[in-house]
């Protein structure tokens, strides 16, 4: 392996008869740099959006979240729940009432997601939901605009929802039907959820909720966020231990669980980006196949040279795939540095800037080692399969 690998970077390096050959290989390993680099960053500035995504998140939604197997409410009583509000990993801990409702709002009609939150969620995630003797509700984005909902106007939400161990009297339905009435405290960018027939999001004080459904002990979910400080193998030995004392009456939901659709729409997202950028990436590594076809041609008389001296064809073909595949990994190497280096710049200071209004002022970038790893691997991949082209045609 080193005879070839030594004649392969006397080829590379040493110049050529023909100049284009010298001309074609730099562009090709510029190519495969800009290309190598482009993936890193590229990759790392869509790490930076998904973490604000995240981290928006965040704000409303728990780290675990306890919904049961079965039905639609539970009562958060026995061994597994006193297990779970002295465990240490526990950094507080919420009851949700969570269901349909109808609301109104000067004139204009909507059925939506209703979230019915205690004092615990409401100081953890900072919304406002009371104001002296006030109940306060927190709207979504899509809700606001359907039905034009601006918290400072004094206009009530009014919520309505029918007797769940009642009838409903043909005469008079509105008597079947309990009613509530809440002001818009602030407006959240909520994301939407796949429940059919609803329209948005509002998050109110679980009382209002209690008096609208009925339940007195009842939830519909725990949600728990995690103490500060918390590795991530401590956190998943929180939740392994969290399922097993809970059994199979429950489901524990994780935030990748929570919100299932949007997580797989994000990695297919990067996914998708990581196969256009390597699509260009082969265009560029055709022009490997240019010059290892140019220089198999203008190296003939040493090629008849080692035969002479007892190589064989297998030799051979090894010192010119070992010349091509140099040009990509030089390239690769090259992109690697550059793009690392512009990543960490970007984000350490901030170098390029957001156009417009944006929640941040500059591009994220978020670098981690796996893209850089499966940028690198890629790259390579490509180089080989490029350098192995011309050698089977002869």
């Amino acid at each position: 392996m080193r005879l070839p690998l030594y004649i392969a970077g006397r080829y590379l390096f040493a110049r050529k008869s023909h100049n284009v050959i010298n001309i074609i290989s730099a562009i090709s390993a510029a190519g495969m740099a800009l290309g190598t680099a482009a993936l890193i960053l590229v990759l790392s500035v869509f790490n930076g959006f998904n973490g604000i995504i995240e981290k928006n998140l965040s704000s409303v939604e728990a780290d675990i979240r306890i919904v049961p197997a079965e039905g639609k409410v539970f009562v958060p009583d026995g061994p597994a729940f006193d297990w779970l509000y002295d465990a240490p990993e526990a950094g507080s801990i919420s009851s949700i009432i969570s269901d349909k409702i109808f609301i109104s709002y000067e004139g204009r009609q909507s059925v939506v997601n209703a979230k019915g939150v205690d004092d615990v969620y409401a100081e953890e995630t900072g919304l406002q939901l009371k104001r002296e003797d006030l109940e306060l509700a927190v709207v979504s984005s899509d809700l606001a605009w359907n039905l034009g909902i601006n918290p400072k106007f004094l206009s009530p939400i009014r919520a309505w929802y029918p007797e769940r161990r009642g009838t409903i009297s043909p005469s008079n339905p509105a008597a079947s039907l309990h009613t509530a009435e809440v002001y818009a405290s602030s407006i959240l960018d909520i994301p939407h959820t796949s429940d059919s027939g609803a329209e948005g999001t509002i998050i109110l004080p679980i009382g209002v909720m209690r008096s609208l459904t009925g339940y007195s002990e009842e939830v519909s979910a725990v949600e728990v966020r995690f103490a500060d400080g918390l590795t991530s193998r401590q956190q998943r030995r929180f939740l392994k231990g969290l399922r097993s004392q809970l059994g199979a009456d429950f489901t524990v939901q994780d935030r990748y669980m929570q919100d299932e659709a949007l997580y797989k729409m994000m990695r297919y997202e990067k996914a998708a980006i990581f196969l256009i950028l390597m699509f260009i990436v082969i265009i560029v590594a055709l022009n490997i196949f240019g010059s290892l076809s140019m220089l198999i041609i203008e190296k003939r008389e040493d090629m008849e040279t080692l035969r002479a001296m007892g190589a064989d064809d297998r030799l051979i073909r090894r010192i010119f795939l070992l010349e091509g595949w140099l040009i990509s990994l030089l390239g690769m190497a090259a992109g690697v540095v550059l793009g690392v280096g512009l990543a960490l710049l970007q984000q350490h200071f901030g170098l390029v800037k957001m156009p417009g209004n944006f929640v941040v002022d500059a591009y994220p970038v978020v670098l981690r080692f796996t893209d850089v790893l499966l940028s690198a691997a890629g790259v390579a991949l490509i180089g080989l399969i490029v350098a192995l082209a011309p050698l089977r045609s002869r």
